[in-house]
């Protein structure tokens, strides 16, 4: 695997290349970045991030509202808001420096198991078993385990300890990386090009593809919501969401509880005119599937009533603020709407 890496490993902008010294700030980075999508997604996102926030103490003094906005997009906000809790921790606790062992990283906010083994083996060279969702698929096939996700994940961690070497474990938890993601992939897997191919018991068995195992998914359950488009003078209205909470600490349109029924006008922001669209915007969460309904009003120069925690944001410069992407899908499909 190692010789395999050396000669076809990805070129990555979080990544070492052969003779540098890598950057356990630009590791952790990607890593979280990472867990809710893919390499080509991240890319761009985490090189405008870099450039703005290039070290923990920068990061450490950003603005939340300047991370939140960068981060929308990439998953789960809570992931944005640990980032600033553990880069300030590294510079308050540990003078800028990030820890090197497993057990001080998952101290830290926000990393957990999976992401304090890939930070030691891969920024520091610390023997890790790193399994990640492309090593999990190798795994799986090279031992052949046929227990379904997710109950298989303690056998494959087993399986995969058995084989991270003790030297150049960074290197190795990275090839087995680019394996998955290039060549053991999810649907047609590449066999004929795998340099672990005759030791592979999924291979033998003829059907490495049906590996790992997945349990049926049950259905998520659906829920229904109503976005207020509140204009005034060029101007719409945002809200601030609470911290606790999905989208939590985030700028965006009002909107009330979200539940198993349309609310249709329920919890306006203000008193106005409202009027539905005839159009609806979906999102898929995690856990559930979001139905919204748009409303729309247009109120006078005199500022009716809104909620404390609101402002007024110039329509034409609202792709600058930041807003959770099912609020921005519902603001271009407004803007088209109207």
């Amino acid at each position: 695997m190692l010789d395999w890496y050396d000669a076809h490993r990805r070129d990555l902008p979080w990544r070492a290349k052969p003779g540098e010294v890598v950057d356990p700030y630009r590791v952790w980075l990607s890593e979280v970045m990472l867990q809710q999508t893919t390499v080509a997604a991240v890319t761009p996102r985490f090189l405008a991030w870099t450039a703005r926030w290039p070290d923990f103490a920068s990061l450490a003094a950003a603005e939340d509202a300047d991370v939140m906005a960068a981060w929308a997009g990439l998953g789960y906000y809570a992931r944005a808001r640990n980032l600033v809790k553990a880069a300030k921790a590294v510079v308050a606790e540990h003078g800028g420096v990030f820890p090197r062992t497993e057990m001080e990283l998952r101290a830290l906010p926000g990393l957990g198991a999976y992401t304090a083994a890939a930070v030691a083996a891969i920024a520091f060279g610390e023997r890790a078993v790193v399994v990640d969702a492309n090593v999990e698929r190798v795994v799986a096939r090279l031992f052949a385990i046929q227990t379904p996700l997710p109950a298989a994940r303690p056998a494959i961690r087993v399986a995969a300890d058995s084989i991270t070497p003790d030297a150049q474990a960074g290197d190795f938890a990275q090839a087995m990386m680019d394996l998955g993601s290039g060549i053991c992939t999810s649907r047609a897997p590449k066999c004929l090009l795998c340099p672990i191919r005759a030791v592979c018991e999924g291979f033998k068995q003829g059907a490495p593809e049906r590996l790992p195992v997945k349990a049926k998914k049950a259905a998520k359950p659906q829920r229904y919501g109503t976005i207020f488009w509140l204009e005034r003078d060029g101007q719409v209205l945002l809200v601030r969401r609470p911290d606790k909470g999905l989208l939590g600490g985030m700028r965006a349109f009002p909107t009330g509880l979200w539940g198993d029924v349309a609310p249709g006008f329920e919890d306006a922001p203000a008193q106005a005119d409202w009027r539905m669209l005839d159009v609806t915007v979906a999102h898929g969460f995690t856990h559930f599937d979001l139905q919204l309904t748009l409303a729309v009003a247009t109120v006078e120069a005199h500022q009716p009533r809104v909620p404390t925690a609101s402002e007024w944001w110039p329509i034409d410069e609202l792709d600058t603020a930041g807003l959770p992407t099912v609020f921005a899908k519902a603001g271009k499909t407004i803007r088209r709407a109207a």
